[in-house]
């Protein structure tokens, strides 16, 4: 069963048909939205700040989200996939946004809807990530935009993730 703990007086809030696999972590001040999908070694820390998810949001095996104390809370919108390894850390993600394997995003930062975080970049603090773009690179910068077929595969990965946990009921 996942580790979901309360911290301070803030308890952990799922919405309808939410999984967390086993051993994923959700502490604090956390509000998810339907549908969503915590994996595997995830960790969502809302000790020290807020953290709240949109719906069908899928946080994939071994991310960190987290936050800034008293400063940089998070924000996730609706249907945005986070991969494996990645840290969401103070920032704002809107709807629809993809957020590559290892990718890194920083404080203040704000990812605009439909944008893609390439595997590996790193979102620098204060950074806003334009719509409908992918950014790549260390710093991250905008490579191109993102076409209707990336926003297709955008919907489609963030579609999946319920159907992956249902996989894993008993």
């Amino acid at each position: 069963m996942a580790l979901i703990k309360k911290v301070g007086n803030k308890f952990p809030q799922f919405g309808e048909g939410c999984w967390l696999a086993d051993n994923a972590t959700v502490l604090g001040d956390v509000i998810m939205g339907k549908e969503c999908t915590v994996w595997f070694n995830a960790v969502l820390r809302g000790d020290v700040h807020y953290i709240r998810i949109g719906d069908r949001t899928n946080i994939q095996d071994g991310a960190i989200i987290h936050c800034t104390y008293q400063k940089a809370p998070v924000n996730i919108g609706s249907e945005v996939s986070i991969a494996h390894r990645a840290i969401v850390h103070g920032c704002t993600i809107a709807d629809r946004v993809l957020i590559g394997m290892g990718a890194i995003i920083m404080d203040d930062a704000i990812v605009q809807e439909g944008a893609v975080i390439a595997a590996g970049a790193v979102v620098l603090a204060g950074t806003v990530v334009e719509k409908d773009s992918i950014y790549a690179g260390v710093p991250a910068k905008r490579v191109k935009s993102t076409g209707p077929e990336m926003e297709a595969a955008i919907t489609r990965i963030a579609g999946n993730y319920p159907k992956y946990a249902s996989w894993y009921s008993d």
